[in-house]
């Protein structure tokens, strides 16, 4: 797993999930926005087989920055793809204080096609549903043991939430909270917490891991389904930052 590529960026990527392969570069709007580089060209490549993970760095904490759950929420993608390129240099500066593993395109299908869906089904309702792309990914996080996952999303104005913010709960993991906060509290994204795990979302995968006592936030920027602007893949890398930096994993002035 996370075979090192044989070129100058020195790539650790792997596939986890066999079934999801889409032509990404059919989504124009992804496409023009990501740079246009050998890492770039090296997920793609490994998206059209399936959900491509990119890992970084090899000590504690570990976690996971996860996109693309909807395919036709694109500034997340496209901020992760981008937060990519600057941790392979951060990589090689040995300014990473940690292990973070990024699913840039968790269905490249979906992402290809421009739709929310998967198969005919919403990824983040299904995540306790044995065999699903997003159990799969859970499993896939507690092999890891991972201290904590990011989930990144868009939103549009006239839908849930429609307006920016960090989603979080109080229990069963209460770091959950603390994360959020200190996420809006940087950039100035609405805090959107919850009581319990669970009870506004069902099968969401940020319910599904605090809920295994796995500290998880889903993190929303502004942006009308289907489009990537500038300023939201900006908002999103953000706060893909200030979620890394948190952990003290990297330094926020290193995005």
């Amino acid at each position: 797993m996370f075979n090192r590529s044989k070129s100058d960026d020195n790539l650790k990527i792997d596939r986890i999930f066999n079934d999801s392969g889409g032509y990404i570069a059919a989504n124009s709007q992804i496409f023009e926005n990501i740079p246009n580089t050998s890492i770039s060209r090296k997920i793609l490549n490994e998206s059209i087989k399936g959900t491509p993970i990119i890992k970084f760095g090899s000590s504690s904490p570990k976690v996971m920055i996860i996109a693309g759950i909807h395919g036709n929420e694109l500034p997340p993608q496209i901020a992760a793809v981008k937060l990519i390129h600057k941790l392979e240099r951060l990589e090689k500066e040995d300014k990473i204080s940690g292990t973070i593993y990024i699913i840039p395109f968790s269905s490249p299908k979906s992402t290809m096609d421009n739709s929310r869906w998967f198969n005919g089904v919403d990824l983040n309702r299904i995540t306790s549903v044995k065999g699903s792309l997003t159990n799969e990914i859970l499993s896939k996080i507690k092999d890891f043991n991972l201290n904590s996952i990011g989930d990144f999303h868009s939103t549009s104005i006239n839908s849930m939430p429609g307006k920016e913010g960090i989603f979080c709960t109080m229990k069963p993991s209460p770091e959950s909270f603390q994360i959020a906060k200190y996420i809006s509290d940087s950039t100035k994204s609405e805090l959107l917490s919850y009581k319990n795990a669970g009870n506004a979302y069902k099968g969401a995968l940020e319910d599904e891991c605090n809920i295994a006592l796995i500290p998880a936030v889903t993190c929303e920027v502004l942006s009308p389904n289907g489009t990537a602007k500038k300023e939201a893949w900006e908002r999103s890398l953000d706060q893909m930052g200030y979620y890394l930096s948190y952990f003290g994993i990297i330094s926020k002035d290193s995005i």
